[in-house]
């Protein structure tokens, strides 16, 4: 647990700082305001809130709970109202999956094909 701990801590900086740092970003206020927000909900957090402090980790034991799981976050930003189709996320794996590698690559790890 402590490495995971140690993960979220150190990912949540640099996420943070990132957008902080970042003049482009045309969501910066909206997403510190966010994560303040996140943060004022809990009593043991400074400032921000990145992550959700709960795990609940899923042993990926078969082929199919892996495709399982991997569908479950595709879907994510339908669920949300984002987009109607999981492809249509512009940073989701994906599009990966319908041959679409312009934005992110990814590594099947061979469960794929």
């Amino acid at each position: 647990m402590e490495l995971l701990q140690a993960f979220k801590k150190h990912t949540a900086k640099k996420v943070i700082e990132a957008i902080e740092n970042n003049p482009q970003e045309s969501r910066k206020e909206w997403l510190l305001w966010m994560f303040e927000r996140a943060g004022k909900k809990q009593g043991n957090v400074s400032k921000y809130q990145f992550w959700q402090h709960h795990n609940k980790p899923i042993e990926l034991w078969s082929e199919s709970v892996v495709k399982q799981k991997i569908d479950y976050i595709h879907n994510n930003p339908v669920e949300n109202g984002f987009v109607t189709n999981p492809v249509e996320w512009k940073y989701s794996s994906a599009r990966n999956y319908q041959d679409d590698s312009t934005i992110l690559e990814i590594d099947d790890a061979g469960f794929f094909g």
